[in-house]
């Protein structure tokens, strides 16, 4: 479900961005040349908390009735028709590690060269974070897209504000959409993991957990909220 796909991605960005300050340009304020760098304020570390949740949404553009699709009213649901369309179906092409790959590059690339850009995907992926965690007025589409409009504006200006750079982008929103991949390998459908081609991966091997079940809602959810909160609080702790 939407919400174990976006905390699932915010919790594996806490637990590893530290890490990434080590990749040459990856994360921080560093130069492409060196190899260390300060870490990610603390700002830069909850907006790509934020951006990982938001991007762990992206696979399941594929699913018009999926919570992603209702994000933004008729403007999320006609994309996700057509990505629908193109991709050949739910858990698809969506749902493999080149799109994640794919997603990642495009970031990066669209971010360094087009800050328009790079602020849009921003937006969305704040948006989709905050309706996946279930902030809207259940039952209504509009009202829930405007009231997700109004609140993601207000967060991305705070990043703003704040002074968060982007420089990290690209690798929040692989992440983001990889941990989806490997979410859904968890399920009893499994996920193309290799498309083009054809076989779907399921882990562990013929254990598959049922989407939406009581599991999921009253034991996976809460304890990737607490797992989130911990992380959170760890990497804020003062050293």
């Amino acid at each position: 479900m939407g919400h174990s796909h976006a905390l699932s991605g915010a919790a594996v960005w806490l637990a590893v961005a530290p890490a990434l300050v080590a990749l040459p340009g990856a994360v921080g304020h560093v130069e492409l040349a060196t190899l260390t760098g300060p870490i990610l304020t603390p700002p830069e570390l909850v907006a790509g908390a934020v951006v990982c949740a938001g991007a762990a949404m992206l696979p399941d553009l594929d699913h018009p009735s999926a919570t992603i699709a209702q994000t933004f009213g008729p403007a999320t649901y006609l994309l996700s028709k057509g990505v629908n369309f193109v991709s050949g179906g739910h858990r698809h092409a969506t749902h493999s590690l080149l799109f994640s790959i794919v997603m990642g590059v495009g970031a990066h690339l669209l971010g360094d060269r087009y800050a328009v850009g790079r602020d849009i995907l921003v937006v969305l992926m704040i948006g989709l974070a905050l309706r996946a965690v279930g902030l809207g007025v259940p039952g209504k589409t509009l009202t829930s897209a405007v009231v997700n409009v109004g609140m993601t504006a207000a967060l991305f200006l705070t990043f703003m504000v704040l002074g968060v750079t982007y420089s990290w982008l690209g690798i929040a929103i692989g992440i983001g959409c990889l941990v989806h991949v490997i979410g859904d390998c968890l399920t009893e459908r499994g996920c193309p993991v290799l498309w083009p081609i054809k076989g779907r991966w399921l882990l562990p091997y013929d254990i598959g957990i049922k989407t939406g079940r009581a599991f999921e809602k009253q034991f996976l959810g809460p304890a990737l909220s607490i797992v989130v909160i911990a992380l959170l609080c760890l990497r804020l702790m003062p050293a």
